[in-house]
């Protein structure tokens, strides 16, 4: 195969660009129509692969299809939404972000102080990009959480099905800071750990404590009482019912407007 020669080639948007005269467009879209270049085996003549160099036509084609492609994956991304996860320390929320957005479940636990994730959600034809804001749950960090809470679209509050206690604290404490700093956006009641509920080594530790797993109705009755947009459970651990409640967030998070979201979140 001939070595190839560097040459410049000028779009017609008028930028420059240093091709080989082989470069061939690798796109069903922008077939190369130049001169047909073959790799030859010198041993059997075999003729290995050939290509079409690329023409300044070519390479115009492709400059515009590449231009086009960013412009569509901006356009799918230009719907920007923001959550923010709240609940009891080491009820899962980490976890359930991580595996949502990374594919992963987290072996270990490391307290969250504040963390960032994106994700891409596509919800009713709709692309957005979507924002996941998690937080610390411990007491100690009460009066850096709020930070999070400003230009929020939607709520996550978290509990963890094999601690009553958590859900108890969505009602004490999670539900009335919240509305303190948030009001007027959505707020979805999400039970974690959902297969703890029939772990035997989770039953036996809460019989000691004489308690037990939270089942379906409490959460319900919970959510009912907060005026949750929807209460759902969920697996970080097995991905059950995962992507179902960052869909049903992406919703809730879509019908909230500017003006609302605007004057919803505040921090005094």
């Amino acid at each position: 195969m001939t070595q190839p020669d560097i040459q410049t080639v000028k779009t017609s948007h008028g930028q420059e660009l240093k091709v080989h005269t082989y470069l061939f467009i690798n796109n069903e879209f922008v077939p190369g129509n130049g001169p047909l270049i073959e790799t030859i085996n010198p041993a059997t003549e075999e003729v290995i692969c050939s290509v079409h160099s690329a023409s300044e036509y070519d390479v115009d084609k492709a400059v515009n299809a590449a231009t086009n492609c960013f412009k569509n994956e901006w356009n799918m991304a230009e719907i920007r939404r923001k959550l923010v996860i709240v609940g009891d320390g080491a009820c899962g929320k980490t976890c359930l972000l991580i595996v949502f957005s990374k594919g992963t479940f987290p072996e270990f636990y490391v307290p969250t102080v504040f963390e960032n994730y994106v994700a891409d959600v596509e919800v009713d034809g709709k692309h957005v990009e979507l924002a996941l804001w998690d937080t610390a749950g411990q007491e100690d960090y009460d009066r850096l959480r709020p930070l999070s809470y400003p230009d929020s679209h939607v709520i996550l509050i978290c509990f963890a099905v094999d601690s009553p206690d958590s859900l108890e604290n969505v009602q004490e404490k999670w539900i009335s800071e919240v509305l303190h700093f948030c009001q007027g956006l959505p707020i979805l009641l999400v039970g974690c750990k959902k297969d703890l509920r029939n772990d035997p080594a989770t039953v036996q530790e809460l019989k000691r404590n004489s308690q037990v797993p939270v089942d379906s109705n409490q959460g319900n009755l919970v959510a009912q009482r907060i005026s949750a947009y929807k209460y759902l459970e969920c697996s970080a651990k097995t991905g059950e019912g995962v992507r179902e409640v960052f869909e049903h967030a992406t919703r809730a998070a879509l019908m909230v407007s500017k003006k609302k979201k605007s004057k919803g979140c505040t921090v005094l």
